[in-house]
Order: C-alpha cells, then structure tokens, then sequence
C-alpha cells in the first residue's frame, strides 16, 4: 500500500481500521484485478462468446447490498455494449418473487457479485435460475475463494475469484466493491480493449486519497443529514454512498440518493442548513448541463450547509477535482468519485465515537447477512 499511503498522514498499519486500508488500497486492488483478468481472458471470452452471439440473451446483474448496487451502476452501459437485455435485479427481489424476475424460455445468463460469496440470497438466486430458467448461464464474480459462490462449479457457470486483498475484512464493502465493478465492466466492454483504461483510473483514485484531510473536516461539521446526487451511472452510485454512510455511522445520519433531475421533484426538501448536499458531476455534456443547473440553484438559494462537487471536468466550481479523467465516460468515474464519499463515512463514523470495522454496536447487522430463512417457491 506504500504508493496510496504516501500521499496522506502515515499511521501505524497495526491498529489501523481495516476500513481505511482497504478504501487507500484499491489503486493497487484495481490494477491487481486488471492483471487477472487479463490473465483469464480466454477462458472468459470462450465462455461468454457463444452466450453473447445469442441476441436474444438476458443478462441479470445480482446481488445484495453494496453487491447489487454493482449492477445499477453498470447495467445501461452493458447494454449499450453488448446491444442485449441487460437489468440489474437484486438477489433479495429474486428470492423474495422469483415469478417476476425469471422468465422459464428466455435464455440467460445470471452475473451473480458476491465479496464473501456466503449471503443465503446469493445463492438461492442461483438455484432459483436453474430451477426456473431452462439453460441457465451463471457468471460469478467473488472475493473470497473460501465462500459457497467460488465453489460453484459446471460447465454453466464461470467462476471469478478476485485477488485475495479485495476480500475486505472491515464491515463496509470499499475494495470489493469498486474491483467486482471493473471486473464487470471490463469482461463486457472486451477485456482486450479495456486494459488501457485501468491504469488512468487507477491513478485518479490513488490520487482522490489526498481529499481525506478535507471529507475528515466535513465529517467533523456533524450534518444530520447527507444527500448523494448524481445522474445515469452515477445514481447508483450515489446510493452506494449514501449506503455506506449509513452503515459506518450506525444509522447516525438521515442518507438519501436521488438522480439530478428527480431531486427537485420532492425530495429537495430535505435540504436544510444541517444538509450536505454532493453532487457527481458527469462529463456527458448533456447530463452535466442539467447538473450544473442543479448546483448553481442550490447555491443561488443558500440553504444547504454545503453543496460539494466531484467533478473530472472544471466550471462548475467543484470543490473535490479528478484529474486524468476528463474525457473519460461516466462509467470510468465511478471508481475515483466512490474515494471521498468513502472517506466521508469512515471519518463521520470514527467522529461519532464507532468502530468503522464494527459500526453496529446492537450487533444486529453483520458482515455477510444473518437470520435469512429462504422459503420453498413453488412453481
């Protein structure tokens, strides 16, 4: 981790948060993930070619959690790639109504993202597809190789097992998250093509450490409430973020997401000057004016306690900048505009008196999820 933590306050590496060593890592996670996948290129694509020359073929993006919001994130680009059917469908809608979700005669390849690879929907999920869905495909990607998902073995499924450090020990899912993500985006924008791309990211996330001094003072303001707002892509990921705010503070904090547009439509009322508003910005040129029209009239009607930017592109008066990535489409962002909102929450939850590796003081909300029952769906 020597080239992330570098660039901010050295710490005993012993008693540090895994929390904070693993959202500091992925420069190092990413470019990992980059060179495995490119070493598993054939296997991938002789796997995927004949699924994919099928233009009828239905791709489901799964998981739970952090896990599923993978799927959103990426889900209208896959499509657009691959010119298929592509939705992002979360294992718990699956399990709980499979009938709405799992068409018997339409053939499909489920892409299940699982860090431990253990949650009970995960693989209910699968077993739900194969029961239901007549020559189901399976894609999964994973971070443990100890877990239910890296064990799944046949000739219908191919088996991602990412680099061990992507495993996060902390309760948060940081590393996980943005190494199943590229895994993803790579595989369907074409393995081969995408490599060039890795190490711009990489760098722009490496570079997004040095906002933590900056997330850590915004943390120290004690907001009691925190909006995430972004466009296309970018929405999920704003959910993302406001998710792990909400899971590092314990519930401390009122969260939202919402798109740019549909903030005004409602939701805008919860700005008040106890309100964090951050907006992601896009380079998409059309999407970006419509969220500089945002920003500009949060500041024009100064209610807020702080509207704050990340932006790759300068003229909106972004406050967080993310260099290299300019001309970069918004699903490369995602990767460096998740570092602060990252960081946000670590420190917001350390400044509250928490543990970020164990923020739950009740203990009634784990690491890989508890207490699921799954119950018999009858066809």
């Amino acid at each position: 981790m020597s080239d992330v933590l570098s660039i901010v306050p050295a710490s005993d590496e012993a008693t540090e948060p895994w929390t904070r060593r693993e959202i500091l890592q992925q420069p190092k996670t990413l470019r990992a993930t980059g060179a495995l996948l490119s070493q598993k290129r054939a296997g991938i694509e002789a796997f995927l070619a004949p699924l994919l020359a099928n233009a009828d073929l239905r791709i489901i993006l799964a998981g739970a959690g952090t896990s599923a919001f993978i799927g959103g994130c990426l889900a209208a680009t896959i499509a657009k790639r691959t010119g298929r059917c592509v939705e992002a469908v979360p294992t718990t809608d699956i399990v709980s109504a499979p009938d709405l979700y799992l068409t018997p005669n339409a053939p499909t390849l489920l892409v299940s993202f699982g860090r431990s690879g253990n949650s009970p929907e995960s693989l209910a999920a699968i077993e739900l597809a194969d029961a239901r869905v007549d020559g189901a495909r399976h894609l999964i990607i994973t971070c443990n190789p100890e877990g239910a998902l890296a064990r799944r073995a046949g000739n219908d499924a191919f088996v991602l097992v990412l680099p061990e450090p992507t495993h996060d020990r902390g309760f948060a899912m940081t590393s996980s998250f943005s190494a199943m993500m590229l895994s993803a985006l790579a595989i369907f924008s074409g393995i081969g093509s995408f490599e060039p791309r890795i190490e711009p990211i990489a760098r722009a996330v490496g570079e997004l450490a040095a906002s933590e001094p900056r997330m850590a003072a915004l943390a120290g303001r004690r907001f009691s409430r925190v909006v995430y707002l972004g466009s296309g892509p970018l929405q999920a990921l704003a959910r993302e973020a406001a998710l792990k705010l909400l899971e590092l503070t314990d519930g401390a904090l009122v969260t939202m997401y919402e798109s740019t547009l549909g903030f005004r439509h409602g939701p805008k009322t919860i700005v008040n000057a106890d309100t964090l508003v951050v907006v992601f910005a896009s380079n998409n040129p059309l999407t970006r004016a419509y969220d500089r029209d945002l920003i500009e009239e949060l500041r024009a009607d100064g209610i807020a306690g702080e509207v704050l930017v990340v932006s790759a592109q300068g003229g909106i008066g972004e406050t967080i900048a993310v260099r290299g990535l300019e001309q970069a489409e918004d699903c490369d962002l995602l990767f460096p505009y998740i570092v602060p909102a990252q960081l946000f929450a670590f420190h917001a939850s350390l400044d509250r008196g928490l543990t970020p590796d164990q923020p739950n003081q009740a203990g009634t909300v784990n690491r890989v999820v508890q207490g699921v029952r799954i119950h018999s769906a009858t066809r």
